[in-house]
């Protein structure tokens, strides 16, 4: 079966459109949806995928009417071929896996990709080695410094409760409780 996915980002836009050109590439089923792509919350894409079966062919008008980013078309491709189904853009012919060309640049453009993911986490770990080495403090902000810790450890030494200290210092007792090693 062909089935046709068309969107618009605003309540304003107009389907029709993109309608015409997915009923004379002949879908028997069109999903609409007026959402913004930058919106992980489509509900009928999500219902579209959920009904895909082997053999079926998913057709859009663009691209950027499917996909958000490389990596977005990419999971969704990824999703498509897992179920046995294909592809196909009517803007970019090239966008197509029902052909052996479109295929081969799908797969070039998810190759492309997870190289582009290594490069980005091996930047990402120098950057953060490169910071921790000049004294960056990853995380969350110390609620006390060195010396309120310190306090706090001789007031719980001297039989203060946990509550009290927590007040005096303005903090949660979990604070607390993580210093006197009693989580």
């Amino acid at each position: 079966m062909r089935i046709g996915y068309a969107r618009v980002s605003t309540q304003d836009q107009n389907l029709d459109l993109q309608l015409k050109a997915l009923k004379k590439a002949q879908c028997q089923k069109i999903f609409r949806e007026k959402v913004s792509g930058a919106t992980a919350n489509r509900p009928e894409l999500q219902r579209m995928l959920e009904q895909i079966r082997s053999g079926d062919t998913i057709v859009v008008w663009k691209l950027d009417r499917l996909a958000r980013s490389t990596r977005d078309l990419l999971n969704t491709m990824e999703a498509l071929g897992d179920v046995g189904a294909a592809f196909q853009s009517l803007s970019e012919p090239w966008a197509n896996t029902t052909t052996h060309a479109g295929k081969m640049i799908m797969t070039i453009f998810a190759g492309i990709a997870e190289f582009e993911r290594g490069l980005i986490l091996e930047r990402t770990g120098a950057g953060r080695e490169a910071a921790k080495k000049r004294g960056v403090q990853f995380g969350r902000p110390r609620k006390l410094n060195s010396d309120q810790v310190q306090i706090a450890q001789e007031l719980l030494n001297n039989g203060k409760s946990v509550p009290e200290i927590a007040r005096t210092f303005n903090v949660h007792t979990a604070t607390i409780y993580r210093l006197a090693g009693t989580d």
